[in-house]
């Protein structure tokens, strides 16, 4: 019983302590950056808007109250570039195969008015990863890089949400009268 009791208050003052200190699980908490009502009328101009990295961005800024409408009634259009997606060897094993790989996703994105203004430039993200290459488990290896590019999505659209919220809040805010 005095071990239980012992236990329980360990692991009752480590969740304090991180809780404390900030300490969240990834992809748990805020929702996001929150983007001003006005930037909550939407639409999505994409190439390809049943891709994974549209889906993406689509699914993350609706989880951010943003409501995708058409073009006609909507406040502003998020012009949506596909995604690039490369990958380098770094560095190579005894056996003289690559044993690590370095993977980049990037695309642009720029924001248009409901006159077709564009209001924010063209923006490019990017996100970079490293992995280990096991030339001796080939579907390992595939299933770990599908497992990278699918965070790569949602790191991409994140990046893109992040820097909308704030031009959108910078943007809104009144501006100091100048002499």
């Amino acid at each position: 019983m005095h071990r239980r009791l012992i236990h329980f208050s360990l692991i009752l003052g480590m969740t304090c302590l991180l809780g404390a200190c900030g300490f969240h699980l990834r992809g748990v908490g805020t929702g996001g950056p929150a983007v001003p009502q006005e930037w909550k009328s939407m639409t999505l101009v994409t190439d390809n808007p049943n891709g994974e990295f549209s889906r993406n961005v689509s699914a993350l800024f609706a989880a951010n109250g943003v409501q995708w409408t058409d073009s006609d009634s909507a406040n502003f259009s998020l012009v949506l570039s596909p995604e690039r997606f490369e990958q380098r060897n770094l560095s190579l094993n005894t056996e003289a195969r690559v044993s690590e790989i370095e993977l980049t996703m990037s695309s642009q994105f720029r924001v248009l008015d409901a006159s077709k203004v564009e209001v924010m430039p063209p923006t490019t993200v990017s996100v970079v990863k490293q992995m280990e290459n096991n030339p001796r488990n080939v579907v390992g290896t595939e299933g770990e890089m599908r497992l990278i590019q699918t965070e790569m999505y949602a790191e991409l659209a994140q990046q893109i949400m992040r820097r909308i919220a704030f031009f959108a809040t910078a943007s809104s805010q009144p501006q100091p009268n100048s002499p």
